[in-house]
């Protein structure tokens, strides 16, 4: 055989080997894909249909204001509905039942206030809040303020604990109801200052500071955003505030801590899920609503409340709300405070 017949035939079993060796390797690779085990597919969008925003609280409270203007925030980065449903009662417990017995889906969320630690604290409810909700993201918090009628001859915190200890009992305070934060955060105060008041509940802020400015009550140690107003139109006198910091939306106004050091407390608003909503749910809402935090148009309205945006991880929030319960029923048993 001529020279270039074999180079053409060693050249043609090089081909075929290298063939065979192909085709060896291909099958090695499908079989061991076959041995592997099925992977999930990938989740479905989220979400696909509106979602359920509880309210725990009527219409035009702080929080439900708080919860339309964010979820409208939610709806612009979602393009969904993010839909309000106000279930008020029981300091907030009626709604936070509700959630705890929605499905973990990620189409039932609740925006709630700091009453939530309160509530569970005091009412004990047949349902663990602690385990069945979980924080998902902080939205930001309001400071609290002492407020009083303008007829109580007092303009500073010194000059308010003299009168109280001069006057054991005799000044009373409104709030919206035993158990509430109101409530819980006066009676801490009291305990630290080693002075006693006479609590009066209502059944809501609003009823509440409608009193007070009656003069039925001396005063007042709430939530900012509903007290503002009055103090800004000299309705009520503004003490202190009860932050670590002084609030921008009452310059020159002290602090509670510069009297009784150590003495802090805020209200948070969040938003919160099922405990066993999905972790990429989870995460998601909290990039938006930290996303939604950065718009320039949401500051300005939560800073006209009095809010100071926070955000923050969901594990951040987590340990707030647990710091918070472990707190309140401390203050809870502390004052033999009975639920209604």
């Amino acid at each position: 055989m001529q020279a270039g017949g074999m180079r053409s035939i060693r050249a043609e079993a090089a081909r075929a080997g290298f063939a065979a060796a192909a085709t060896a390797a291909v099958c090695v690779a499908i079989g061991a894909l076959a041995a592997m085990p099925v992977l999930a597919q990938p989740a479905q969008a989220w979400p696909v249909k509106p979602v359920r925003v509880i309210v725990p609280f009527a219409p035009g409270g702080g929080s439900d204001i708080i919860a339309r203007q964010v979820s409208f925030k939610l709806q612009e980065q979602y393009r969904q509905s993010f839909v309000i449903e106000n279930r008020g009662g029981a300091g907030g417990l009626i709604g936070m039942e509700l959630l705890a017995k929605a499905p973990a889906d990620g189409y039932s969320i609740i925006i709630m206030s700091g009453s939530f630690s309160t509530s569970a604290a005091l009412q004990k409810p047949a349902f663990d809040p602690i385990r069945t909700i979980r924080g998902v993201a902080e939205i930001g918090y309001v400071p609290f303020v002492l407020a009083v009628h303008p007829s109580l001859p007092v303009k500073t915190m010194p000059e308010f604990f003299r009168l109280a200890r001069n006057r054991p009992g005799e000044l009373c305070y409104a709030s919206s109801g035993i158990g509430g934060i109101t409530h819980l955060a006066t009676e801490m105060m009291a305990a630290q200052a080693k002075v006693r008041f006479t609590h009066v509940p209502y059944k809501s802020t609003g009823s509440a500071i409608a009193d007070l400015m009656s003069g039925a009550c001396q005063f007042i140690l709430g939530s900012l955003p509903p007290v503002l107003p009055l103090i800004q139109s000299g309705k009520m006198r503004a003490l202190a505030v009860s932050t670590a910091e002084p609030s921008a939306a009452l310059p020159g106004v002290p602090r509670i801590s510069d009297t009784l050091p150590g003495f802090e407390v805020d209200l948070w608003f969040g938003l919160l899920a099922p405990r066993d909503t999905p972790r990429p749910v989870v995460d998601s809402l909290n990039e938006a609503v930290n996303r939604s935090l950065k718009d320039a148009d949401l500051q300005k309205q939560l800073a006209d409340q009095g809010m100071v945006v926070s955000g923050g991880s969901p594990e951040r929030f987590v340990k707030r709300i647990e710091s918070e319960y472990r707190r309140w029923a401390a203050v809870v048993e502390q004052a033999k405070i009975k639920a209604e």
